[in-house]
């Protein structure tokens, strides 16, 4: 019993054994199995891996192998492109060579041609040089043999020869002088006349007539009568307090005022007016009227003035010069009134400056103030053109505008190129045809002093004034006075009126000389 129990239990532990043999021999090859699938699917990837190394080395070795062949190509064209370089400067040495040849061959042709020059020149000087020692022998023989024959030393006959040639050459100078001068003249005048006519033409202006005299209207006769008043004391207060004279004489409704000084005449004329329309003429009023018409005449002075200014532009002037401007309104010289003339020549001032770029400002300036010391030339002695000139300077006036006014009859230098305007403008003003007239008297003894001057001067046969006295013509005797000298001679004659004589515009002085070959034919 025993015994079979134990069999059993071998048995049952034979049959666990073999059970348990069997489990781990399948799970064995289970785990062999998945170990054999996961080394085939290593396997596969290392083969697909190495197929794509392989692949990737097959491509490095294509593009290594493409690369090598581009820089192979263009190792190839750098060499080219240097060899076509090296063989087109090698073409242009060789040219250059070639040229540096040619010259070189022409270099020593032309020192060949040079030194066969030098050869004949040298033969030429020696020959020159044997000639010229003949010459020297001939011309000694010469000479000598010509101061055997004239009797006169070298010297004599240079000094003869000299004073030929210098009477040919001065002739020869004086000509060519005049040539210069006629074309200089012709191309001044041209462009004078074109700026001056430029500015005139741009301008118009009232002709002033110049009287010493003023008449007032009388609504009749009889107020005569009181004007003279009882044994003549009203006229007599008038008179004293004016300072003119009253000519009470038949002309029919008028009394004469009659004063050198215009502003005297100006308040007599006024005073008067208003007694003959009042009325009431005696000494205590005539004395108030004087006062009212001065101080009337004074206020349109001033006002003169300032229309001056205002109708050329000048501005900051000071009141005296103001004053001064409008007493010209009062003045007038060779029939020319000065405060006018003096509008006029800053408007022409003003348009020459324009035209030749100048300041317009200070030529305006300068010719409206370029007679100011006419206004007070009674009182303060002098040339009224340095009066100006001081009076402008004491009250501020720029030192470019009182150069102006000094200079404008040239007893100053002018200094700037307005100056020579003003000067001009002033005699465009004053020149122009119907600007000024002068008395028969002062015309005669003007005529009369330019000939004394023409006549003054020595070598002059006759001196004749013309064309009133705006040309003056010298005859010289062609023996006393050459061609050249007739040119100085004119110049001196100029000068020297320019220095004595006032004269309104210009004088042109035309020296002539002539000569006459007379013969007899008998």
């Amino acid at each position: 019993m025993i015994l079979e129990g134990t069999t059993g239990l071998l048995i049952a532990l034979l049959i666990f054994l073999l059970a348990a043999a069997a489990g781990a021999t399948a799970g064995y090859m289970a785990s062999r199995a998945r170990q054999q699938k996961a080394l085939a699917e290593a396997e596969a990837r290392i083969k697909t891996a190495d197929a794509d190394a392989q692949r990737t080395v097959a491509e490095a070795e294509s593009r290594s192998k493409a690369i090598e062949l581009e820089a192979q190509g263009r190792k190839i064209k750098v060499i080219e492109e240097a060899e076509a370089e090296a063989q087109r400067r090698r073409r242009e040495l060789e040219r250059a060579e070639e040229r540096i040849q040619r010259r070189q061959e022409n270099l020593d042709s032309k020192l060949e041609q040079l030194d066969a020059r030098d050869r004949k020149l040298s033969q030429r000087q020696a020959k020159l040089d044997k000639r010229e020692q003949d010459l020297e022998k001939v011309e000694v023989q010469r000479v000598a043999e010509l101061e055997r024959i004239a009797n006169m030393s070298r010297d004599d006959a240079k000094q003869e020869l000299l004073a030929v040639v210098e009477q040919e050459t001065r002739q020869d100078m004086a000509r060519k002088i005049r040539e210069v001068e006629a074309e200089a003249q012709g191309q001044a005048d041209a462009r004078a006349r074109e700026v001056i006519t430029w500015a005139i033409e741009r301008l118009a202006s009232d002709h002033v007539s110049e009287t010493t005299v003023s008449s007032v209207p009388l609504p009749n006769d009889e107020m005569k009568g009181r004007i003279i008043g009882r044994q003549g004391r009203n006229i007599r207060a008038i008179e004293q307090a004016t300072g003119v004279d009253l000519v009470v004489d038949d002309t029919p409704e008028a009394v004469i005022v009659s004063s050198f000084d215009p502003i005297r005449r100006e308040v007599a004329r006024i005073t008067l007016s208003r007694l003959v329309q009042d009325g009431r003429i005696h000494p205590g009023r005539i004395e108030k009227e004087v006062e009212k018409a001065q101080q009337e005449v004074e206020k349109s002075i001033v006002e003169a003035g300032e229309q001056a200014t205002m109708e050329l532009g000048v501005q900051g002037l000071h009141p005296e010069i103001l004053k001064l401007v409008g007493r010209l309104k009062y003045r007038t010289s060779y029939g020319q009134n000065q405060w006018a003339h003096a509008i006029e020549a800053g408007h022409i001032a003003g348009l020459l400056a324009a035209e030749l770029g100048a300041d317009v400002q200070i030529c305006k300036m300068g010719a409206l103030l370029h007679d100011l010391g006419k206004a007070v030339s009674h009182e303060i002695e002098g040339p009224h053109a340095q009066v100006g000139a001081d009076i402008a300077k004491r009250y501020g006036v720029p030192a470019a505008v009182v150069n102006c006014i000094a200079s404008h009859h040239h007893e100053m230098e002018q200094a700037s190129v307005e100056a020579v305007i003003v000067a001009a403008a002033d005699a465009i003003s004053g020149g122009r045809p119907g600007a000024r007239r002068e008395a028969l008297e002062t015309y005669v003894r003007r005529i009369k002093a330019l000939e004394d001057i023409g006549n003054s001067f020595p070598g002059v046969a006759q001196t004749y004034a013309i064309q009133a006295g705006r040309e003056i013509r010298i005859l010289v005797k062609p023996d006393d006075v050459d061609d050249l000298g007739a040119l100085r001679l004119a110049r001196d004659i100029a000068k020297k009126i320019e220095d004595n004589l006032e004269y309104p515009g210009q004088i042109r002085v035309t020296v002539i000389r002539e000569t006459r070959a007379i013969e007899t034919a008998k």
